[in-house]
């Protein structure tokens, strides 16, 4: 027989495992949770690449003007802001110092002119005149003497001339000959060296002096302070009276006709540009991009960032563009006109790094995996190569971290007027 006691113990234990035994089967067949989720169909609509950096403004031509001479300034004849064309004088400097070496080495020049005159065309030919005069003179009287002992020789043969006749015949001869060749040798000198020596002396005496003219008469010319360009003055840092340091800038005059956006893009988008790409500039201020071209696109990478420079080059007719701005540029690098879209927040990086997107099919989410192409920023959509057909709905913010086969409930999209949209399945969605 069993006691009351045991009785209540084995009524207490069978409670119990029927307890648990309900809660077992009620968590068996407890219901999937549902996320409710945004959606987008994909569509096939034209598509923009667009490359989109930050850039700096800066003018087409700049020039900071230096003075090339330490002097104090004289006169200014412009103002910062001051429209300036090239050639046109800006500033003097100091130099009555300079205009009277001008005029000191231009008399030197004048003497030194004088001087190669004379030698080149009075001293020389006289010298050369008299030098052939002296041989010709010389050259007579040797024939005389010649011909004075020729006859000696005679007579002194014939016994009627005595031989200290002879003797002194031969010594006239000997130095008559000798003062012939002496004047043979001064004129031969006087042509082969020493007539052009004496020019080329004086052909350097007259280069140096007009060196020393054109030296002077450039330091007087650096005192003058002309633009080379065309442009605006951005900087006059100085006042009349002020010394003006050589090397340092005087006054800065910039081209701002058209300005350079100078921005650095990675070297994948740079791989996709070229030069004279057309592309825009987009700044505060004004209501529409300015309108511009690729103009250069840097052969080498930044050391520092590892990135391309590249240069947008814009008019700025209405000088609407200020150098030194930032603003942002915008290349069109590819275009699509019948591309399969889908916004680029419905896109989730695999674990292997792919991109898949969840595509709703009734009221389940299912992971599939796509191939993108160009990306239109400006719209905020992917291209989708493969893996997707047209209709299709996607799951968009919610996309991220949702397993497979979720099961979802589409939030509809209202807009003023209209009625909520309908599920996937085709059926509204009800409370």
């Amino acid at each position: 027989m069993i006691s009351n006691q045991n009785r209540h113990w084995i009524t207490v234990a069978l409670l119990l495992s029927c307890a648990v035994f309900s809660g077992c089967s009620k968590k068996e067949t407890e219901p999937q949770p549902v996320v409710t989720v945004q959606v987008a169909k994909a569509e096939t609509k034209p598509l923009n690449e667009i490359i989109t950096a930050d850039a700096v403004l800066f003018p087409v031509r700049q020039a900071a003007i230096t003075s090339k001479i330490s002097a104090p300034i004289k006169k200014l004849f412009v103002q910062r802001g001051d429209r300036v064309h090239q050639g046109q004088l800006l500033a003097t400097l100091e130099n009555a110092d300079l205009a009277a070496s001008v005029v000191e080495n231009r008399g030197g020049l004048e003497q030194a002119q004088a001087a190669h005159v004379t030698a080149t065309q009075a001293g020389i030919p006289e010298e050369m005149r008299k030098a052939e005069l002296d041989v010709q003179q010389a050259k007579e009287n040797l024939d005389a003497q010649a011909k004075v002992l020729e006859s000696r020789q005679a007579l002194f043969a014939q016994g009627a001339l005595p031989r200290k006749d002879l003797d002194s015949a031969r010594v006239s001869y000997t130095q008559a000959k000798a003062q012939f060749e002496m004047a043979e040798k001064h004129l031969a000198s006087l042509t082969t060296v020493g007539h052009g020596a004496s020019i080329k002396a004086a052909n350097a005496q007259l280069t140096q002096a007009r060196g020393k003219f054109a030296g002077a008469e450039a330091q007087l010319a650096f005192t003058e302070i002309h633009t080379p360009i065309d442009g605006y003055v951005t900087e006059r840092p100085n006042y009349a009276g002020e010394m003006a340091p050589a090397g340092s800038p005087l006054i800065t005059v910039m081209d701002t006709s058209s300005v350079i956006a100078k921005a650095h893009i990675s070297q994948l988008q740079a791989m996709e540009l070229k030069v004279n790409d057309p592309a825009e500039i987009i700044t505060a201020g004004t209501e529409q991009p300015i309108a511009g071209e690729v103009s250069l696109i840097s052969p080498a990478l930044d050391p520092n960032s590892t990135t391309v420079e590249i240069w947008v080059t814009a008019p700025n007719k209405d000088q609407q563009l200020r150098p030194g701005s930032a603003v942002k540029v915008e290349i069109k690098t590819k275009q699509v006109q019948q591309a399969l879209a889908i916004p680029q927040n419905a896109i989730v990086q695999s674990e292997g790094g792919k991109p898949t997107v969840m595509v709703v099919e009734g009221d389940v989410a299912h992971l599939r995996e796509i191939q993108t192409g160009i990306k239109d920023a400006e719209a905020g959509l992917v291209q989708v190569l493969s893996g997707l057909k047209p209709g299709e709905m996607v799951v968009t913010d919610q996309a991220f971290g949702l397993p497979d086969k979720t099961k979802v409930k589409v939030q509809p999209t209202e807009a003023p007027g209209q009625a909520p949209a309908a599920s996937p399945s085709g059926k509204e969605d009800k409370e």
